[in-house]
Protein backbone atom coordinates (compact mmCIF):
# COMPACT_ATOMS: atom_id res chain seq x y z
CA UNK A 1 0.00 0.00 0.00
CA UNK A 2 1.40 3.30 -1.19
CA UNK A 3 1.45 6.66 1.02
CA UNK A 4 1.73 10.07 -0.23
CA UNK A 5 2.09 13.30 1.59
CA UNK A 6 1.09 16.59 0.86
CA UNK A 7 1.95 19.97 2.37
CA UNK A 8 -0.96 22.51 1.43
CA UNK A 9 -2.25 25.87 3.25
CA UNK A 10 -5.29 25.25 5.21
CA UNK A 11 -7.63 26.59 2.89
CA UNK A 12 -7.07 23.85 0.42
CA UNK A 13 -7.86 21.43 3.22
CA UNK A 14 -11.14 22.97 4.46
CA UNK A 15 -11.55 22.39 0.06
CA UNK A 16 -10.57 18.85 0.64
CA UNK A 17 -12.71 18.54 3.73
CA UNK A 18 -15.71 20.07 1.55
CA UNK A 19 -15.21 17.99 -1.41
CA UNK A 20 -14.78 14.47 0.67
CA UNK A 21 -17.71 16.03 2.77
CA UNK A 22 -20.04 11.83 1.67
CA UNK A 23 -16.44 10.02 2.90
CA UNK A 24 -15.61 11.67 6.08
CA UNK A 25 -14.97 9.27 9.18
CA UNK A 26 -15.74 10.02 12.69
CA UNK A 27 -12.08 9.17 13.97
CA UNK A 28 -10.08 10.41 16.71
CA UNK A 29 -7.08 11.37 15.03
CA UNK A 30 -4.80 13.65 16.99
CA UNK A 31 -4.22 16.54 15.56
CA UNK A 32 -6.27 15.78 12.55
CA UNK A 33 -8.51 18.29 10.64
CA UNK A 34 -10.53 14.87 9.41
CA UNK A 35 -10.25 11.91 8.09
CA UNK A 36 -12.30 10.74 4.85
CA UNK A 37 -12.39 6.81 2.97
CA UNK A 38 -12.81 6.62 -0.23
CA UNK A 39 -13.17 2.86 -2.03
CA UNK A 40 -9.56 3.09 -2.28
CA UNK A 41 -7.68 5.95 -0.48
CA UNK A 42 -7.55 7.08 3.26
CA UNK A 43 -6.93 10.48 3.20
CA UNK A 44 -6.43 12.04 6.67
CA UNK A 45 -5.15 16.00 6.78
CA UNK A 46 -3.77 17.09 9.69
CA UNK A 47 -3.69 21.26 11.60
CA UNK A 48 -0.14 21.50 10.49
CA UNK A 49 -0.98 21.23 6.80
CA UNK A 50 0.19 18.16 6.34
CA UNK A 51 -1.93 16.00 4.29
CA UNK A 52 -1.52 11.84 4.60
CA UNK A 53 -2.86 9.44 1.21
CA UNK A 54 -2.69 6.17 1.79
CA UNK A 55 -4.06 3.14 -0.28
CA UNK A 56 -3.56 1.94 -3.68
CA UNK A 57 -4.96 5.12 -5.29
CA UNK A 58 -3.11 7.37 -2.95
CA UNK A 59 -1.01 8.53 -6.05
CA UNK A 60 -4.01 9.40 -8.25
CA UNK A 61 -5.90 10.89 -5.17
CA UNK A 62 -3.20 13.00 -4.15
CA UNK A 63 -2.72 14.42 -7.69
CA UNK A 64 -6.08 15.59 -7.80
CA UNK A 65 -4.50 18.43 -4.52
CA UNK A 66 -0.84 18.89 -5.99
CA UNK A 67 2.52 16.87 -5.77
CA UNK A 68 4.00 15.16 -3.42
CA UNK A 69 6.31 16.57 -1.43
CA UNK A 70 8.43 12.92 -0.46
CA UNK A 71 9.27 10.17 -2.72
CA UNK A 72 7.19 7.43 -0.87
CA UNK A 73 9.44 4.57 -1.42
CA UNK A 74 13.05 5.91 -1.67
CA UNK A 75 15.11 3.36 -0.64
CA UNK A 76 17.71 3.78 2.13
CA UNK A 77 20.98 5.40 1.92
CA UNK A 78 23.47 2.99 0.90
CA UNK A 79 26.13 4.67 3.49
CA UNK A 80 26.02 2.62 6.56
CA UNK A 81 27.61 2.95 9.83
CA UNK A 82 29.46 0.14 11.46
CA UNK A 83 28.16 -2.44 13.79
CA UNK A 84 28.53 -1.90 17.56
CA UNK A 85 29.32 -4.94 20.39
CA UNK A 86 29.05 -2.09 22.23
CA UNK A 87 26.08 -0.27 21.67
CA UNK A 88 27.99 2.88 20.69
CA UNK A 89 25.68 4.77 18.35
CA UNK A 90 26.43 6.35 15.21
CA UNK A 91 26.21 10.32 14.15
CA UNK A 92 22.70 11.29 13.29
CA UNK A 93 21.22 7.87 14.20
CA UNK A 94 18.10 9.62 14.95
CA UNK A 95 17.76 11.00 11.71
CA UNK A 96 18.25 7.46 9.72
CA UNK A 97 15.85 5.32 8.44
CA UNK A 98 16.03 2.74 11.27
CA UNK A 99 14.32 -0.37 13.00
CA UNK A 100 13.59 0.09 16.40
CA UNK A 101 12.68 -3.15 18.63
CA UNK A 102 11.27 -2.17 21.86
CA UNK A 103 8.75 -4.19 24.41
CA UNK A 104 5.97 -4.09 27.16
CA UNK A 105 4.09 -6.63 29.62
CA UNK A 106 7.17 -7.94 31.38
CA UNK A 107 6.38 -6.61 34.48
CA UNK A 108 2.56 -6.87 34.37
CA UNK A 109 1.17 -9.90 36.70
CA UNK A 110 -1.58 -10.32 34.21
CA UNK A 111 -1.14 -10.67 30.07
CA UNK A 112 1.59 -11.41 27.96
CA UNK A 113 5.33 -9.90 26.95
CA UNK A 114 4.51 -8.10 23.71
CA UNK A 115 7.86 -7.12 21.71
CA UNK A 116 7.27 -4.78 18.36
CA UNK A 117 9.97 -3.99 16.29
CA UNK A 118 9.29 -1.30 13.56
CA UNK A 119 10.57 0.32 10.50
CA UNK A 120 10.98 3.91 9.80
CA UNK A 121 12.11 5.90 6.94
CA UNK A 122 13.57 8.86 7.25
CA UNK A 123 11.33 10.75 5.15
CA UNK A 124 8.28 9.35 7.37
CA UNK A 125 10.11 10.68 10.37
CA UNK A 126 8.05 14.30 10.37
CA UNK A 127 4.72 12.36 9.44
CA UNK A 128 5.29 10.51 12.78
CA UNK A 129 6.06 13.60 14.69
CA UNK A 130 3.21 15.51 13.53
CA UNK A 131 1.09 11.68 14.43
CA UNK A 132 2.46 12.53 18.35
CA UNK A 133 4.67 9.82 18.22
CA UNK A 134 7.04 9.14 21.57
CA UNK A 135 7.26 6.60 24.34
CA UNK A 136 4.47 5.24 24.98
CA UNK A 137 4.45 5.63 28.93
CA UNK A 138 4.23 9.23 28.54
CA UNK A 139 0.90 8.60 26.85
CA UNK A 140 -2.04 7.17 28.21
CA UNK A 141 -4.44 4.40 26.76
CA UNK A 142 -6.86 6.46 24.61
CA UNK A 143 -3.92 8.25 22.94
CA UNK A 144 -1.96 5.51 22.37
CA UNK A 145 -4.86 3.58 20.60
CA UNK A 146 -6.06 6.46 18.36
CA UNK A 147 -1.89 6.52 17.37
CA UNK A 148 -1.59 2.86 17.16
CA UNK A 149 -4.94 2.35 14.73
CA UNK A 150 -2.93 5.14 12.23
CA UNK A 151 0.46 4.49 12.33
CA UNK A 152 0.16 0.15 12.22
CA UNK A 153 -1.04 1.16 8.54
CA UNK A 154 1.75 3.38 7.37
CA UNK A 155 5.13 1.86 8.73
CA UNK A 156 6.23 -2.28 8.37
CA UNK A 157 6.41 -3.87 11.73
CA UNK A 158 6.43 -7.06 13.36
CA UNK A 159 4.27 -8.00 16.67
CA UNK A 160 5.80 -10.84 18.48
CA UNK A 161 3.20 -12.01 21.68
CA UNK A 162 4.65 -14.67 24.20
CA UNK A 163 1.31 -15.48 26.00
CA UNK A 164 0.88 -16.32 29.67
CA UNK A 165 1.06 -20.68 29.28
CA UNK A 166 4.02 -20.34 27.03
CA UNK A 167 5.75 -17.84 28.96
CA UNK A 168 4.85 -19.89 32.15
CA UNK A 169 6.40 -22.98 30.61
CA UNK A 170 9.49 -22.31 29.53
CA UNK A 171 10.38 -19.70 32.77
CA UNK A 172 9.60 -23.15 34.57
CA UNK A 173 12.42 -25.38 32.58
CA UNK A 174 14.75 -22.65 33.31
CA UNK A 175 14.81 -19.82 30.98
CA UNK A 176 15.56 -16.35 32.01
CA UNK A 177 12.87 -13.68 31.57
CA UNK A 178 15.81 -11.91 29.48
CA UNK A 179 15.96 -15.33 27.62
CA UNK A 180 12.85 -14.93 26.50
CA UNK A 181 13.29 -11.18 25.33
CA UNK A 182 15.89 -11.06 23.30
CA UNK A 183 14.74 -14.44 21.54
CA UNK A 184 11.46 -12.28 20.62
CA UNK A 185 13.36 -9.17 19.89
CA UNK A 186 15.31 -11.05 17.21
CA UNK A 187 12.70 -13.05 15.85
CA UNK A 188 10.77 -9.27 15.04
CA UNK A 189 13.65 -7.87 13.94
CA UNK A 190 14.17 -10.48 10.99
CA UNK A 191 10.41 -10.58 10.25
CA UNK A 192 10.80 -6.78 9.64
CA UNK A 193 13.76 -6.87 7.66
CA UNK A 194 12.31 -9.92 5.53
CA UNK A 195 9.52 -7.11 5.00
CA UNK A 196 11.46 -4.64 3.60
CA UNK A 197 13.57 -6.66 1.73
CA UNK A 198 15.57 -5.89 -0.16
CA UNK A 199 15.61 -2.37 1.17
CA UNK A 200 18.12 -2.16 4.17
CA UNK A 201 18.06 0.18 6.91
CA UNK A 202 20.59 2.17 7.94
CA UNK A 203 20.49 1.27 11.61
CA UNK A 204 18.74 -1.38 13.79
CA UNK A 205 18.12 0.01 17.74
CA UNK A 206 17.12 -1.96 20.22
CA UNK A 207 15.78 -0.51 23.69
CA UNK A 208 18.58 -2.02 26.02
CA UNK A 209 17.32 -4.27 28.62
CA UNK A 210 20.39 -6.09 28.70
CA UNK A 211 23.90 -5.97 27.40
CA UNK A 212 24.75 -6.57 24.21
CA UNK A 213 27.12 -9.30 24.71
CA UNK A 214 24.91 -10.93 27.09
CA UNK A 215 21.95 -10.29 24.39
CA UNK A 216 23.68 -12.25 22.07
CA UNK A 217 24.82 -15.09 24.16
CA UNK A 218 20.80 -15.33 24.69
CA UNK A 219 20.67 -16.12 20.82
CA UNK A 220 23.07 -18.88 20.40
CA UNK A 221 21.30 -21.53 19.82
CA UNK A 222 18.49 -19.30 17.07
CA UNK A 223 19.23 -20.43 13.33
CA UNK A 224 19.38 -17.23 12.19
CA UNK A 225 20.79 -13.53 14.06
CA UNK A 226 20.26 -10.35 12.58
CA UNK A 227 23.88 -8.34 14.09
CA UNK A 228 24.46 -6.01 11.02
CA UNK A 229 24.00 -2.40 12.14
CA UNK A 230 22.24 -3.69 15.29
CA UNK A 231 23.33 -0.91 18.44
CA UNK A 232 21.85 -1.03 22.24
CA UNK A 233 20.63 1.93 24.14
CA UNK A 234 18.71 2.87 26.98
CA UNK A 235 15.94 5.12 26.66
CA UNK A 236 15.81 4.76 22.71
CA UNK A 237 12.69 6.08 22.29
CA UNK A 238 14.38 9.14 22.69
CA UNK A 239 16.77 8.41 20.34
CA UNK A 240 14.46 7.37 17.25
CA UNK A 241 10.99 7.31 16.59
CA UNK A 242 11.15 3.83 15.35
CA UNK A 243 11.64 2.54 18.73
CA UNK A 244 9.34 5.30 20.33
CA UNK A 245 6.62 3.71 17.32
CA UNK A 246 7.48 0.25 18.09
CA UNK A 247 6.64 1.03 21.83
CA UNK A 248 3.40 2.18 20.81
CA UNK A 249 2.11 -0.72 18.92
CA UNK A 250 3.34 -2.98 21.44
CA UNK A 251 1.40 -1.04 24.19
CA UNK A 252 -1.15 -1.11 21.69
CA UNK A 253 -1.14 -5.13 21.60
CA UNK A 254 -1.04 -5.45 25.08
CA UNK A 255 -4.11 -3.25 26.01
CA UNK A 256 -6.05 -5.55 23.60
CA UNK A 257 -4.99 -8.49 25.00
CA UNK A 258 -5.97 -7.63 28.67
CA UNK A 259 -9.28 -6.10 27.43
CA UNK A 260 -9.48 -9.88 26.48
CA UNK A 261 -8.61 -11.57 29.73
CA UNK A 262 -11.05 -9.23 31.28
CA UNK A 263 -13.58 -10.60 28.75
CA UNK A 264 -12.90 -13.89 29.86
CA UNK A 265 -12.27 -12.88 33.85
CA UNK A 266 -15.90 -11.32 33.87
CA UNK A 267 -14.24 -7.88 35.61
CA UNK A 268 -11.48 -5.65 34.64
CA UNK A 269 -8.14 -6.81 34.39
CA UNK A 270 -5.58 -4.63 36.19
CA UNK A 271 -2.29 -3.73 34.98
CA UNK A 272 0.75 -3.49 36.98
CA UNK A 273 2.22 -5.93 39.50
CA UNK A 274 0.89 -3.88 43.02
CA UNK A 275 -1.81 -4.85 45.63
CA UNK A 276 -4.71 -4.43 42.93
CA UNK A 277 -3.19 -7.28 40.68
CA UNK A 278 -3.07 -9.08 43.72
CA UNK A 279 -6.87 -8.47 44.60
CA UNK A 280 -7.78 -9.53 41.18
CA UNK A 281 -6.28 -12.83 40.81
CA UNK A 282 -7.76 -13.52 44.58
CA UNK A 283 -10.96 -12.39 42.98
CA UNK A 284 -10.30 -15.13 39.57
CA UNK A 285 -9.46 -18.02 41.90
CA UNK A 286 -12.35 -17.48 43.82
CA UNK A 287 -14.92 -16.92 41.07
CA UNK A 288 -12.69 -19.60 38.39
CA UNK A 289 -10.77 -22.23 40.13
CA UNK A 290 -6.83 -21.62 40.62
CA UNK A 291 -5.85 -23.87 37.42
CA UNK A 292 -7.14 -20.76 35.36
CA UNK A 293 -4.01 -19.27 36.45
CA UNK A 294 -1.44 -20.13 33.98
CA UNK A 295 -3.23 -18.62 31.22
CA UNK A 296 -3.74 -14.86 32.96
CA UNK A 297 -0.42 -14.57 35.07
CA UNK A 298 2.85 -14.96 35.43
CA UNK A 299 3.31 -17.32 38.29
CA UNK A 300 6.78 -17.01 39.41
CA UNK A 301 5.92 -13.16 40.29
CA UNK A 302 5.36 -12.90 43.90
CA UNK A 303 1.98 -11.48 43.56
CA UNK A 304 0.91 -15.37 42.93
CA UNK A 305 1.69 -15.55 46.74
CA UNK A 306 -0.05 -13.24 47.89
CA UNK A 307 -3.33 -13.64 45.83
CA UNK A 308 -3.36 -17.53 47.46
CA UNK A 309 -2.83 -15.95 50.90
CA UNK A 310 -5.81 -13.62 50.42
CA UNK A 311 -8.59 -15.74 48.94
CA UNK A 312 -6.91 -18.59 52.12
CA UNK A 313 -7.72 -15.16 54.11
CA UNK A 314 -11.05 -15.20 53.12
CA UNK A 315 -12.61 -18.92 52.85
CA UNK A 316 -11.31 -19.03 57.03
Amino acid sequence: MGNIVLNLEMNKIMEMRNYYGKNLLDKNIPGSVFAAKTPACMITAYKSGKVLFQGNDSEKEASRWGSASTSPNKPASSSKPKSSAKGDLPTGIGQMSAIGSDEVGTGDFFGPITVVAAYVKKENIPLLKELGVRDSKDLNDDKIIAIAKVIKDIIPFSLMTLKNEKYNQVQQSGMSQGKMKAILHNQAILNVLDKISPEKPEAILIDQFVQASTYYQHLKSQKAIAKENVYFSTKAEGIHLAVAAASILARYAFIQYIDKLSDSAGFKIPKGAGAQVDVAAAKLIMSKGRDILPSFVKLHFANTDKAIALVNKKRN
